[in-house]
């Protein structure tokens, strides 16, 4: 089985590296969204010297972030905020088909905003959710279909990616075979065709498509993150146990991840729902298991990586 961290400024140094390799962790994940790979030769430097064989690249793919902010944007519920240019900045695209009523879910819907308001000028939307708009955060607004599915971003990062080190891709939002299918030509055009593909089910559409594409690709990932905001939250693990059932009979490899060890963001010791939410995850036959934010920004990541690996070697010994 394998363990996998997510690479950022919480764990971004030697030492930390090593505690986690030391602690089980088999591969590290890279999230292509707050920079290219080409502007983090210090951590791929690390990465090496740490002796981490797996390397996944997570890629932006067809979703809407927020810009950058000069300090995070406080938002209460009732206050108001414009969306765009002269406001907090976002992508064109998501400024014109936001319409008034719609509601806007940002950073795996811990802020929720709704349109009160469009005009040619920015949209102005009001909170819903006490929580902090900061840079770089994912804007979930149902599909956007007008967005191409590889970003330039994207292909660049391909073009180098096997001269990096990278062993696997994740591909998120899929919605179908087209998309990967595009995916496989891209690595193949860049002399990676034995990248492997993981596939990243994040909204309904990449539900249903399923069998369509699953056996294309190497490794399915059930990303909660925003799978969550595309249904009810409690039609979640539903969903899970449905995903986790298919890709078992199929006999492709799948992964969980999202908010396993959330709460060691800013705790040194996870809840028992979360010990218990990895334990399950690896009965269901889990290939692989992903720490995100707990490893790249929270303030315990070699601890949260002992968790997940002890309490997955638990539930398989």
């Amino acid at each position: 089985m394998d363990f996998y961290g997510t690479i950022g400024p919480a764990c971004a140094q030697p030492a930390i590296l090593q505690h986690m390799v030391e602690a089980g962790m088999t591969g590290i994940r890279m999230n292509l969204s707050h920079g290219p790979l080409a502007a983090h030769t210090d951590w791929l430097a690390m990465i090496r010297a740490a002796g981490i064989r797996q390397l996944l690249i997570d890629l932006q793919g067809p979703e809407l972030r927020i810009g950058t902010l000069a300090e995070p944007v406080a938002l209460v519920e009732g206050s108001s905020v414009r969306l765009g240019s002269d406001g907090v900045p976002c992508p064109a695209a998501l400024v014109q088909a936001a319409a008034p009523g719609q509601q806007l879910l940002l950073d795996d819907g811990k802020l929720l905003v709704q349109v009160t308001q469009h005009c040619r000028k920015p949209c102005v939307h009001r909170g819903a959710r006490r929580h902090p708009a900061e840079p770089q955060k994912h804007c979930c607004t149902g599909p956007c279909g007008a967005l191409a599915y590889l970003t330039e971003e994207d292909l660049q990062n391909l073009k180098i990616a096997k001269q990096c080190g990278v062993t696997g891709v994740m591909l998120p939002f899929v919605r179908g075979k087209a998309d990967i299918l595009a995916l496989r030509h891209a690595l193949e055009e860049a002399g990676a065709a034995d990248i492997r593909i993981f596939a990243k089910i994040e909204n309904m559409t990449g539900v249903r498509a399923l069998p369509e594409f699953i056996h294309l690709v190497d490794e399915v990932v059930i990303a909660r993150g925003d799978l969550g905001n595309a249904m009810p939250l409690w039609e979640l693990p539903r969903c899970q146990k449905q995903l986790s059932a298919a890709c078992r009979a199929a006999g492709v490899p799948f992964m969980v991840v999202t908010q396993m060890l959330d709460s060691m963001c800013t705790r040194a010791v996870p809840t028992r729902a979360e010990v218990s939410d990895i334990y399950n995850a690896v009965l269901d036959g889990a290939a692989s298991v992903m720490l995100t934010g707990e490893t790249a920004a929270g303030q315990y990541p070699m601890q949260a990586m002992e968790y997940l690996v002890r309490t997955a070697q638990t539930a398989l010994a």
